[in-house]
């Protein structure tokens, strides 16, 4: 089965199931849906930053500071975010990935989907899948920040970061 077959569920601006459908025609069709952001760092405190392959349906070649990916139809937040994490990273064992906080994404262009952030500490070695990451590598917060104006982005990622970074200088929890 390609990934465009995999079946998500689409859901409404509450997050609520309101019916399935093929990746790719969820995709098509700007259905909204659910992804995990997984937000990586070794035991140094450095990002795991990464280039998209160019065969990826969505933002394919942009660089993206989390790991992660959509929900499978059925699948928690949480299930798919330790999924979604060991897959790309090549590891087996990483612990459960931390829930931090969720938001709704849209681009105003037909693009949205509920975004689950979390983070995980990764001391194992990874070994990222080929067909996903074309690039990778562990940098300093710092370099992450001063490539943000040097490297094409995936746009949902940089949400996410900002309202990370948001969320971390609050202190606090809750929906961003």
């Amino acid at each position: 089965m390609s990934s465009a077959d995999e079946i998500l569920d689409v859901v409404d601006e509450n997050d609520e199931v309101v019916g399935q459908a093929r990746r790719g025609d969820v995709y098509a069709r700007g259905l909204r849906h659910r992804c995990a952001f997984i937000q990586v760092r070794d035991g140094e405190g450095r990002l795991f930053v990464h280039r998209r392959t160019p065969t990826k349906l969505v933002f394919p070649s942009l660089y993206d500071m989390f790991v992660g990916g959509v929900v499978g139809a059925g699948e928690t937040y949480d299930d798919a975010a330790l999924r979604e994490a060991e897959e790309e990273l090549g590891v087996s064992g990483l612990p459960r990935p931390v829930f931090l906080f969720k938001f709704l994404y849209d681009d105003g262009a037909g693009k949205s989907w509920w975004s689950a952030v979390y983070e995980v500490r990764c001391d194992l070695p990874v070994k990222p899948q080929v067909e996903e990451v074309a690039w990778y590598g562990f940098l300093p917060e710092a370099e992450v920040g001063r490539r943000l104006a040097e490297w094409e982005w995936v746009p949902d990622g940089l949400s996410a970061y900002s309202r990370l970074r948001a969320y971390r200088e609050r202190g606090s929890g809750g929906s961003g």
